[in-house]
């Protein structure tokens, strides 16, 4: 085990999320939205306006339509004076009209499938490359399952956005301007009753919406947590069993599930309550529309039904009747976008919480990787490692990288409220091999976290080569550093893939040497395809030791100039770790090496080692010099302590 369990990790999604879930609802929900559109659009301005072209032929056909439905009432009832031929002519109009519509509907659909597949693209581009970008602490304190939950249950709530909802949301906007436009030429009587039921549907729909929009937001922070807990789960499935935990196990997935469950049903209940609500209003307004107007016109009252010019005209019974047929028509397509708009509400608040997430990870502060300083090989000197500091001139000085590194008063914590290292002040002289030994917490893993910059100091100084390490340019600092960590990660690829992830242009011969010197050769050729085994799930059909051969190996295959050893050889037996020595030994030669081990005999060769506790370098000297003090690495030699 090694010190770097003490990160503070915020279980099941984070301290983030934990905020959201306090808030109850999205932070700023019509900002959220403005971003999201300006976001999708700003590459698609022509195909936009071609939405918009075909959304403005979609809803002015569906209110020109119902128009033609006045002439044809108004023949039949006047008892065809001039034969079916100018029924027959609406007819036609009518069905152009609607093909029309539908035609462009279909167009304006497809074209918004087109913008919302390629601006999801888009965004998970972006959402991984900022991934990238971001610095360790952000996975410290978010879970796997929740980041997952990002490119998958977030990203598809804003494909039912922009793939459905807003085309639905920009067609029913216009249709209802289009069609109030009639209503009101028709009938402004008419209107004012069908204004009075909306503005009963208005204070319904706020009311719900509000409560719908809060345990929208919940359930997909419940959600996330629920992710999160699987992927945590599913990867310790033998601490699981080993522990008998399996009964503990499923009932705390149950309390998460329970809990996902109690917002999921709270948040469909009060969006999906909505549409029978409005349906129903909308069939009393489509009655109270026709009793009002029938009224009206057995009452003779032309005028007071009709409109403008049409009362001006004193239309007769039959005249007014066939308005009032087209007048319920545009009543129910007035009604119809607001049920639709209603029907989308849960789409659009889910989309608007996702969208919320994804863009909080979006403008999440990068990590800085500032630096003027550049890794140079063979630029310098052919085969040799060297700096690229620019001067003031616009020339360069190139300065040897030999490996050369010391802290100076450095003090460090993952928080401000816990430090962990303490005016911690040591140095590596190039080609020393540098060991740390102390119990889990004492900073071993934290002081090789601070060398590659996983993380900043909050005082003091750490140079290299006389450089001071944040004026390195972050990419190329690591370039210099070799490092195998205490817990593997193997990629999905061949075992040679895997090698050369270390070096991206090593040979197979490379890969194969790098591969013998660290004792994993013998394993690889007894593999079903040896080198070109493929290798799924993070290493699964290989044991634990085999996996740290490969990272051994993987950091050998690098030919970096400094290396890091972090419990490098944990989890292999002794005989083998015996002879990866012997080839280790071979790679460590002019190299700085930084070695944290709990085996004590892994470490006797090294030129100085360093004994922490608490964040403070108690010993230090080699082990001879450290034997002679007795004190507490003599105890740890001996066995009168034991590591904890």
């Amino acid at each position: 085990m090694s010190d770097k369990n003490v990160k503070p990790v915020q279980p099941m999604g984070g301290r983030a999320n934990v905020q959201r879930v306090e808030g109850g609802g999205a932070k700023k929900p019509m900002k959220t939205l403005k971003r999201l559109l300006s976001y999708a659009f700003s590459r698609y301005k022509v195909a936009a306006a071609f939405v918009v072209l075909f959304v403005l032929l979609s809803a002015g056909a569906t209110a020109i339509g119902a128009s033609f439905f006045a002439p044809i009432v108004t023949e039949l009832m006047n008892g065809i004076p001039n034969g079916m031929k100018p029924i027959y002519t609406n007819i036609i109009i009518i069905a152009c009209v609607y093909v029309a519509g539908g035609l462009s509907s279909f167009a304006y659909n497809r074209i918004m499938m087109y913008i919302a597949q390629g601006t999801l693209k888009k965004m998970r581009d972006e959402m991984f490359a900022k991934m990238q970008r971001l610095p360790l602490k952000y996975f410290d304190t978010h879970t796997h399952g929740d980041l997952m939950s990002l490119y998958t249950n977030d990203i598809d709530t804003m494909r039912q956005l922009l793939s459905q909802t807003i085309p639905q949301l920009i067609s029913s906007a216009l249709t209802v301007i289009f069609v109030f436009t009639f209503m009101v030429i028709y009938s402004f009587t008419l209107t004012l009753v069908i204004f009075f039921v909306l503005a009963i549907m208005i204070f319904i729909i706020k009311q719900i919406g509000s409560k719908s929009a809060k345990y929208f937001l919940k359930q997909q922070v419940a959600l996330g947590k629920l992710n999160g807990f699987v992927e945590e789960m599913t990867e310790g499935q033998k601490v699981i069993k080993v522990f008998c935990h399996e009964q503990k196990a499923k009932e705390q997935f149950k309390a998460l599930n329970d809990e996902l469950n109690k917002v999921g049903s709270n948040a469909n209940t009060f969006a999906f309550i909505l549409g029978p609500i409005n349906n129903n209003l909308g069939y009393l307004q489509y009655v109270l529309v026709a009793v009002v107007g029938f009224v009206i016109m057995v009452t003779g009252h032309s005028n007071f039904l009709l409109s403008g010019f049409l009362a001006m005209n004193g239309k007769d019974i039959a005249t007014c009747a066939g308005m009032l047929v087209s007048f319920l028509a545009f009543s129910r397509q007035f009604n119809m976008p607001i049920q639709q708009v209603t029907q989308q509400f849960n789409a659009i608040v889910m989309a608007l919480a996702g969208a919320e997430r994804i863009f909080e990870m979006v403008d999440t502060e990068p990590e800085d990787r500032g630096g003027e300083i550049t890794l140079t090989h063979g630029e310098y000197e052919e085969g040799k490692w060297a700096w690229k500091k620019p001067l003031e001139n616009g020339g360069f000085e190139y300065i040897p990288l030999k490996g050369d590194i010391r802290f100076n008063d450095v003090t460090f914590g993952y928080t401000d409220e816990k430090v962990i290292l303490k005016n911690i002040s040591l140095y590596a002289k190039p080609g020393q091999k540098i060991a740390f030994v102390g119990s889990t917490g004492a900073g071993k893993t934290t002081i090789t976290n601070l060398i590659n910059r996983f993380y900043d100091i909050q005082s003091g100084e750490i140079t290299y080569d006389g450089l001071e390490i944040k004026s390195i340019k972050k990419d190329d600092l690591r370039k210099s550093l070799g490092i195998v960590l205490q817990d593997t990660h193997l990629f999905t690829g061949t075992v040679m893939d895997n090698i050369r992830y270390g070096r991206l242009d090593a040979t197979d011969e490379e890969c194969i040497k790098a591969a013998r010197l660290a004792n994993a050769d013998f394993f690889i050729t007894h593999l079903p395809e040896g080198y070109q085994t493929v290798i799924k799930g993070d290493g699964a059909n290989l044991s634990q030791g085999q996996r740290q051969l490969l990272a051994i190996a993987r950091a050998m295959v690098s030919e970096c100039p400094v290396l890091i050893l972090d419990e490098a050889t944990s989890s292999i037996d002794t005989r083998t770790e015996k002879l990866i020595e012997q080839g280790m030994d071979k790679l460590m030669e002019g190299r700085t090496v930084f070695v944290i081990a709990h085996r004590l005999s892994t470490v006797r060769n090294s030129h100085a080692i360093m004994v922490l506790d608490h964040g403070e370098i108690i010993e230090r000297g080699d082990h001879e010099q450290l034997i002679a003090q007795q004190g507490k690495y003599y105890q740890l030699y001996t066995g009168a302590f034991e590591l904890e």
